[in-house]
Order: structure tokens, then sequence, then C-alpha cells
């Protein structure tokens, strides 16, 4: 054996037999460092730039929370200033001198004494380790461990957003990464850790380098807390899928034969009576809100007013004084959990706002509500409120009426995600009752004064609603000793019932396969095509007055564009309710024996009504802007870039009315001719006969558009523009593979019929605009039967992102 080798082995022999090096005790390591007592004590060593922290809870579960306290600024990429991100219910676990943080397995459960079945469960899903951390000192039971490491990374996944988002390829730079020390602090219940993160990368997308300085280097930064629990974990109360609460679910596998797994408690703060048995009484802790001071006045009083509406809630819920809203106290962190918050964020273009919470996952207690108020939507209502007044006179004119418009949306707005906050979901329904939520999506409410003029006085609703308490009431109403909580809940329920009230949410209310005639996004009413016939009204007095008075005096007429934008698309949202009546079905959550209506097809008398009042939004005499006004506004001023407030165009750089009427017919036909809507017409029809089939609808909207009389000049321009829109939507539906073939046969014989009409050219009239489209039609429909795998036209213009009158994109 060679001689280094024998060296090399004795070596490990006598390190394997001499006693390892104790650690130093945690005093001795910590000396000199500065420390944060608290829930889990820190130790800040500003030499070397890292942040230790001392362990003795061990085996004790608590929350783990991830947020983005400085964001981007960008909506589309969607990562905001105050962003709540994942939710870990953790526990420190110690094996000799390693200590991990682990994360039970909570979506698997066993809800018995039997300790053995709660181990068997436990033992047959994964759990998930976080982290492992190395002992570095240790006194006694406690430890002391690095935690640089684990809060240098990018905890929030920013990078994965900005990939998600085509904006490049991004990794941390831990160089350029450290502690921020201001907003890292320590209180008995709660351990609140924030770092700058700067991530680097290469080609950065346009919506990065919007909101960035040197896009190449992206700075935010990171927030972690660790939460104690609350000793004893709140009561749940179990999700009523007819309440409009939303929650937390599980399964248990200790359920008994014949009930279900799957469990399920509503997200809901702790509020309790002083007196449980008193009908109203003063609660042992209130739930308080804070606002963020960053928002300016008048849009911080009407803050506070929209959020304190909820007092009444829980007043008639039996809780006196029992919700209060209040400033945010100076030197406080929004993100710390001990506080309820409203922050006003701001982002480079209009956006959503949203409400989350941090929620203890054992019972569906509200720990911390954390509302992102998205702060252009009160200059977009202002924007709209403009468009319909044009109140500029002169220098120094205007309307207090644009003001009062955009503050009463702002109250809705700030009640409407306090409430996501307290645990409720949208209810959708609440518009065709009186607007009988805040929980609603509300277009403004306005109709055409006795002087022409459009009223703007009762636009948005004052206070919740009748739906907002019973919601309250199901939710947090503590019940006297004695009183069975399911009954008490249940005559919640039917009571609500018994007065129209009744909850249908999110999925049900899209335009695109939805099918329920009464929840929609943005609409009043309750006959939605009456409804659409009210807006049309309004749309068409706002356009015939709206001129240059549209803008105060000194702006550039450009910007008229972005004014009339809001305007000239004012009908979309009541289009997208009004199309669901076509092929529409009422329907409740209903429970067996509950005594809902289940189902019930929309009449068809209510469904024809509706179309013929869609269809007469494809009229060219709707879709054409009056010709004193495409005179009135020029191309773009120097210094001015089109954006996503101004139309499509096809016209180099001046207003094309041509293809703003394209897109604002096409959001109608592609709603019209959807695959799920069609397959219902196919399949309601044939079970009735009184019900419109599919064909009946084709023939309709063909009639309307390419059957039509010829119209000349601008009026058969735009007429020829939507007959375009018809054409691609009918060969996209009949092209679509995920349509069922019934949809797509039916589609295909329109096109070859609609084909024979349009290659016999028009008799007795001279129509050449139209002989030429109907020429180019045939032959576009010939080249698509023959391969039917693309579409042989160019797709329509699209509207500027509208929802929530804002941007586009999901809640």
């Amino acid at each position: 054996m060679p001689r280094h080798t024998v060296i090399v082995l004795l070596i490990a022999a006598t390190a394997a037999i001499l006693p390892r090096t104790a650690p130093p005790t945690i005093d001795a390591k910590t000396a000199g460092m500065e420390r944060f007592d608290g829930f889990l004590p820190l130790y800040w060593d500003s030499t070397a730039g890292d942040l230790w922290m001392e362990i003795d809870r061990w085996d004790r579960d608590f929350l783990y929370v991830i947020s983005l306290p400085a964001g981007l600024g960008s909506n589309d990429i969607g990562l905001d200033r105050g962003q709540l991100g994942s939710q870990h219910l953790v526990r420190f676990e110690r094996v000799g001198d390693k200590v991990l943080l682990v994360e039970p397995n909570t979506s698997y459960r066993a809800d018995s004494d039997n300790s053995a079945e709660r181990r068997a469960v436990a033992e047959s899903f994964a759990r998930s380790v976080l982290w492992g951390f190395e002992v570095a000192a240790r006194s006694g039971s406690r430890v002391l461990v690095d935690m640089t490491d684990f809060l240098m990374r990018d905890a929030h996944g920013v990078a994965a957003a900005l990939k998600r988002t085509s904006q490049g390829s991004y990794s941390l730079d831990a160089s350029r990464s450290a502690l921020y020390r201001p907003r890292t602090r320590n209180f008995p219940d709660n351990t609140e850790i924030e770092v700058t993160t700067t991530f680097t990368g290469d080609d950065p997308g346009w919506w990065l380098r919007a909101v960035t300085p040197a896009p190449q280097a992206v700075t935010v930064r990171q927030h972690h807390s660790f939460v104690a629990l609350p000793e004893t974990p709140m009561a749940t109360r179990s999700l009523d899928p007819r309440a409009g609460f939303f929650g937390v679910s599980w399964i248990d596998l200790a359920t008994p034969l014949g009930e279900p797994l799957r469990k399920t408690a509503i997200a809901r703060h702790r509020l309790e009576k002083r007196d449980p048995d008193a009908a109203v009484s003063d609660v042992v802790e209130p739930i308080i809100y804070y606002l963020d001071p960053g928002a300016p006045e008048p849009v911080r009083g009407a803050l506070l007013d929209g959020a304190r509406w909820w007092a009444d809630a829980f007043e008639a819920a039996g809780f006196r004084d029992a919700f209060r809203v209040e400033m945010l106290p100076d030197g406080a962190d929004p993100m710390d959990v001990r506080f309820n918050v409203i922050q006003w964020v701001h982002r480079a273009t209009r956006g959503w706002s949203y409400g989350g919470a941090v929620i203890d996952p054992r019972s569906g207690e509200i720990l911390k509500g954390h509302v992102t108020l998205g702060s252009l939507r009160v200059r977009q209502d202002f924007r709209i409120a403009e468009g319909l007044l044009a109140p500029y006179e002169d220098a120094g004119s205007g309307s207090p009426d644009m003001a009062a418009m955009a503050l009463a949306r702002i109250r809705q707005l700030s009640a409407h995600e306090v409430g996501h906050t307290l645990g409720l979901a949208h209810n959708f329904a609440a518009s065709a009752r009186e607007r009988a939520s805040v929980m609603d999506y509300p277009h403004p409410l306005v109709r055409v004064g006795a002087d022409g003029v459009p009223d703007l006085s009762n636009a948005y609703a004052v206070g919740v609603g009748d739906w907002d308490r019973l919601a309250i009431a199901y939710g947090y109403r503590q019940f006297a000793s004695g009183l069975d909580e399911a009954t008490a809940l249940e005559k919640i329920i039917q009571d609500g019932l018994a007065a129209g009230l009744y909850f249908i949410s999110d999925a049900d209310a899209r335009p695109s396969g939805g099918a329920h005639p009464q929840a929609h996004l943005w609409d009043n009413g309750v006959d939605p095509a009456d409804e659409l016939q009210a807006v049309m009204a309004v749309r068409a007095a706002a356009l015939e007055r709206f001129t240059q008075r549209a803008i105060p005096m000194g702006r550039p007429l450009a910007e008229l564009e972005e004014t009339l934008v809001p305007i000239y698309f004012y009908h979309r949202y009541q289009s997208e309710a009004a199309v669901k009546l076509i092929g529409g079905l009422d329907y409740r959550y209903a429970l067996r024996g509950d005594g809902q209506p289940v189902t019930r097809p929309v009449s068809g008398a209510t469904q024809r009504n509706a179309l013929g009042v869609l269809l007469g939004t494809l009229d060219p005499a709707s879709l054409a802007l009056p010709p004193a006004l495409l005179e009135t506004i020029p191309p773009r001023a120097f210094g001015m870039e089109r954006n996503r407030e101004t139309f499509d165009i096809r016209t180099g750089v001046t207003l094309d009315p041509l293809a703003a009427a394209e897109a604002a017919a096409d959001h109608v036909v592609a709603l019209l001719l959807d695959p799920a809507r069609a397959a219902r017409l196919v399949e309601y029809h044939a079970r009735d006969a009184d019900q419109p089939g599919f064909t009946e609808v084709v023939e309709a909207l063909l009639k309307a558009t390419w059957y039509a009389r010829p119209l000349e000049g601008y009026a058969g321009a735009i007429q020829q523009s939507v007959n375009g829109v018809v054409l691609y939507r009918l060969m996209a539906l009949c092209g679509n593979e995920a349509a069922p073939v019934t949809v797509r046969a039916l589609a295909r014989q329109h096109l070859v019929r609609l084909r024979e009409t349009l290659a016999t050219p028009t008799r007795g009239d001279d129509h050449p605009l139209h002989d030429a489209v109907a020429a180019w039609g045939a032959d576009r429909i010939t080249r698509f039967l023959e391969k039917s795998d693309t579409l042989p036209l160019p797709a329509p213009a699209s509207p500027p992102p509208g929802s929530p009158i804002g941007c586009g994109g999901p809640f």
C-alpha cells in the first residue's frame, strides 16, 4: 500500500474516534450582535450582513407567510406592492445538529381521537421539508441557526412571474440583495423579516421595461412572517354553497361511511359577544381595519366611508361596535400580521383591486385581512364621467358630478374588497335584486335626463345591501345557548330565499361559457336585455354630445380618443349579460330538500327578445361615430404614443372608425357564437321546440348582416366590416375542435349556404363595395372548406382592455 494512502487512512481513523468540538453557546456566538426579542428571537450581525435566529419551539405548529411589500408596479406582470404570497403551516424539528423546517400535510387528516388512525393518515401522504439549517450554537434546548440563505432567496416567485409573463429570464443576484433593516421587527406573537432582493437577466419584455429604471436589474422587497397560531383554534362553521363564503377544506379520512370525506370551514374573523345570550351585545375584541395613509384626499375619506359600511351588517348580526376602520398608525408595517390593512397601490396601468387574507388552516380563522386597491380605478371612473357629460365649456369649467361619481365608486370598491377579507365571495346575482350586495361588480347606473344629458346621480349604490347583511349573519352570528346552530343557520338561508336573495358566483357569471341569466359582471337590472337597451340609449346620448368639451381647455385634442373609448364601448358589459339569456339556464346552488328551484331554461320569448336587442348593437347606425366627432380628433400629438387606452387602427396614424366598429361588433358576435352557448342551443331546442336552436340564432345573425339590404357610404363600409366579423367567427366555430360535432356541422352548413348567396351578385342595385366583399367572402369560404385547419382571413380588431372597466384578466 502506498505510504500516502496509509497516512490518509490514519488521519481519517483518528478523526473518527476524536470527540467532535461542541458548538459555542448562543451568548458567545452572538456577542456584539444586535438582538431582536420576540416570538422567534433574532440576532443581526451588521458586520457580516447575516441574520441569525434562536429556536426553542420544537414540534409546535406556526404559520410562515411570504409577501411582497415593495412591488413592480405592473398589473400585467402581477407583482404588486403588498401582495400576499404563499402561506404554510410549519414546525421546527431537530435532528442532532440539523434543524428542519417542516410543513405537515394538512390536506389529508384524521379528525379522530385514535392516535394510530391519525398516524396512519400522516404516514400515507407526503409532507414537505422547506429548509434545513445547521446548528451554529446551542444553550440547553435553544439553538442558533443562520437564516441568511433561507431569507435571501426568491421566496415569492418573482423570477417565475417574469418568465411566465414573457418578460425575460431572471435569477436572484445575492451580491445585490440584503436584509431590509427598517422592516425587520419582532413581537411576542409574530416575527417579521424583510429583505431587498435583486434579479438580473437579459432581454427584458416591454411591461418590465416600462416600470423598471434599469431593466437588467429588477429590485423588489420580500417579506417573511412567522406567526404564532391561536392556542385554541376558533370553532369552525361549515361552508354552505348557498351562503357565499370561501374557506378552507381538507379530506378527513376518519369520516364515517356514508358521509362526505371533504370537510370545509368558512373563512371568518374571530368575533365574540360579551353577552352571548343578548340579541345585540358589545364584543370582546372588535375587528379593526387600518387604511394606508398613502391614499390622498378626497379618496382617503371615500375609502374610510365605504369600508365602514360593514359596521351596519355586523350590528344587524348582533354585534355592537364590532367593526371599525382607522388610519394606520405612524411607523406601522402594512405587512405586520397584527394589522388588517387597506393598502393604496399604484401601477403603471389600470388593473384589479383585490382582498386577501392570512388564514389559520386548522379552523378558517382570518388572522389578517389585506386589501389591495389600485389607485387608477378612480381616475378611470372620472374619465367615464367626462365622456358622459362633456362638461368643459371653457377654462375652469367642469361638473362636480364627475368627482362625485368617481368617489361613489371608490366607496363601493373599498367595501367590496374589505368584504373579501371578511370571508365573502362575489355574488354576481345581486345586481338583479336592487343592487343587493357590494360583492357584485357594479356598472354605473346612468339614465338620460329630460334635458338629454346623462344623469349620474344614482350611478353607484350607497351602503351594504340585504345580501351582505344575510351573509354576515350566516358567517358571524353568535347564537344563544341552547339554540341548535345548524337549524339557526338554515333559517338564515331560508329567510333570504324567501326574500329573493340567493348566491351565484364567479364561474357561473362569465360571459363565455356562462349560462346563468342573472349572474353577470358589471351589469344592472332584472332583465339584462331591457337594461342593454337603456345602456344603448345612454351611449347614444353621450356620443351625440361628445365634442371638444370632453377634455379641459389647453389639453391636446388627441386626448379626446382616450375619453371616447369607454363611451364607445359603454355597452360591452351589458351585452355580455344579455347574451347569457341565449341558451341560458336559471339554476341555484340547491341542496336536496331546501325548496329551491333547481334548473329552468330561459323562455324562448325572452331569448328571442335578447337576440333582437343584441343584433341591434350591430346596426351600422349604432356603431357609427358622428362625422363631426371624427373631424374633431386628430392623430396623436408630438410625444403622445398610441397605448392600451386607444382604439386599434389600420389607418396609419389617423383614427379608424371602421376598426372601432369591427371591434365592438366582434365583442357581441364572438359571444353569440361561443361554442358552449351553441352546444346548449342545440341541446335545449332538441328537448323543447319552443327554445331557439343554434340554426335560428345563426340565421338571425346572417339576416341582420350578410343578408341585409346593402347600405351605401359610411354606413355601408361599417356594414361590410361587421359582415367580415360574422364570417370570421362562423369559420372559427366551424373549425373549433372543442365544439361538438353537431355545432361544427351546422356551422359548416351555414357557411356553404352563405357562399351560395355571396356568389350571386346583387340584382338591379349598384353596390360595388358590397359586391366586392361578397365575392371576397365566397372565396374565403371556399378556401376554408378546402382546408379548415386555418382561417384564411385576419382576426378582427380588438377593443382596448375593459374589465374591471380597466384592464383585462381574471379576479
